[in-house]
C-alpha cells in the first residue's frame, strides 16, 4: 500500500486552502493546484491568513509550525505538474458533477498508478465519480468541515469498489493531519454532516424566498432559540455563496429559486461571503 507523503489538493477556495494548509501544518509536502495564477495568488493570501489565524486561535504547535507550514506548500496551475509525484490527491473543486467527472478523466491519465484519489464533494456520491477515475479501487470520499483546525471531522466514505486497504490508509492519513476520522458504512449523499446541515440551510433559504423574514431575523431566532453560535445565513457566508448556489441550483423548485436570488443579489455583485468581506453580512477586511 502507498505510504502517503506527498499530497496534492485540487482547488484553493475557502475549504481547499484550509485542507492544503492543515496538511502542510501536519508535516506533509503539499502541492496546491488551481486553474489560474490569479486564483493561486488569492490562495497564497489565504495560506498566510491561516498561519496568522492558527497562532491567534492558539492551535497547538502554531507558534513553531504555522510559518513553517507555508514553506511546505507549492502552488501550480499545471495539472500534470501538480499530480506528477502525488501519493494522494484531494479534490476540492466546485460542486458541479460534470466538472468533477471531466477533472477525474484528466487525472486518470496524468497521475501515477499508485496515487489515491479522494473527493471532498459535500453532496455528490463517490459512485457518481468513480467510473471516471480509472482506478475505482483507489478512489473514495474524504469530506472536511469548514474551519478544519477547529471543526476537525473527516468523513471517509468509499464505494463498493474501494479497496479496504485504501480506505484504511486514508483513515490513517486523516488522523495524521489532526482530524477525527468518521467512518461511514455505506454511500449517502451528504454524508453525516451535510445530511443534517443542508436541509437546515435549505429551510432558511425557503423562508427568505417566500418573503417570511429577512436573514438577520432568521439567524437571530435560531441563535436565541437554540443557543447555537451562528444562524443559517451566517453559515452560508462562511461556506461561501458560490458553493451555496451550486448546491441549491441542483435542488427542487424552492432551492432553485434561492439559487437565483443569491446569484442576482450577491454573487453577481461580487459578494461571495466571508472570503470577499461581504455576503448576507459585511465583514471587516483583514489587515
Amino acid at each position: 500500500m502507498t505510504a502517503i507523503a506527498n499530497v496534492t489538493v485540487l482547488g484553493t477556495g475557502v475549504l481547499g486552502s484550509q485542507i492544503a494548509y492543515q496538511t502542510a501544518f501536519s508535516g506533509f509536502d503539499v502541492v496546491a493546484y488551481d486553474i489560474s495564477d490569479d486564483a493561486l495568488e488569492a490562495a497564497k493570501q489565504r495560506f498566510a491568513g491561516l498561519a496568522d489565524t492558527y497562532v491567534a486561535e492558539g492551535v497547538p504547535g502554531a507558534d513553531d509550525r504555522a510559518q513553517a507550514a507555508l514553506g511546505r506548500i507549492r502552488t501550480t496551475a499545471d495539472l500534470a505538474d501538480a499530480v506528477a509525484n502525488a501519493d494522494l490527491v484531494i479534490e476540492a473543486i466546485p460542486e458541479q458533477l460534470a466538472l468533477k467527472q471531466s477533472t477525474y478523466e484528466k487525472l486518470a491519465a496524468l497521475a501515477p498508478e499508485r496515487t489515491i484519489f479522494a473527493t471532498n464533494s459535500s453532496t455528490l456520491l463517490p459512485s457518481d465519480l468513480s467510473p471516471f477515475t480509472g482506478r475505482a479501487d483507489r478512489f473514495l470520499a474524504l469530506h472536511f468541515a469548514n474551519r478544519v483546525w477547529a471543526h476537525n471531522t473527516a468523513e471517509v466514505m468509499g464505494t463498493e469498489a474501494t479497496s479496504p486497504e485504501v480506505y484504511a490508509t486514508v483513515v490513517e492519513f486523516a488522523s495524521k493531519i489532526g482530524m477525527v476520522p468518521i467512518e461511514i458504512k455505506k454511500e449517502k449523499a451528504g454524508y453525516l454532516l451535510n445530511s443534517l446541515l443542508v436541509p437546515f440551510l435549505s429551510a432558511a433559504g425557503e423562508l427568505l424566498v417566500d418573503g417570511i423574514a429577512e436573514p438577520d431575523a432568521i439567524d437571530k431566532t435560531w441563535r436565541i432559540g437554540t443557543g447555537a453560535p451562528m444562524g443559517p445565513f451566517q453559515i452560508y457566508d462562511i461556506v461561501g455563496l458560490t458553493t451555496a448556489y451550486n448546491i441549491s441550483k441542483a435542488g427542487g423548485p424552492k432551492q432553485q429559486a434561492f439559487a437565483d436570488l443569491i446569484k442576482e443579489r450577491y454573487i453577481d455583485q461580487g459578494k461571495l461571503g466571508v472570503a470577499t468581506g461581504e455576503g448576507f453580512y459585511s465583514y471587516p477586511k483583514a489587515a
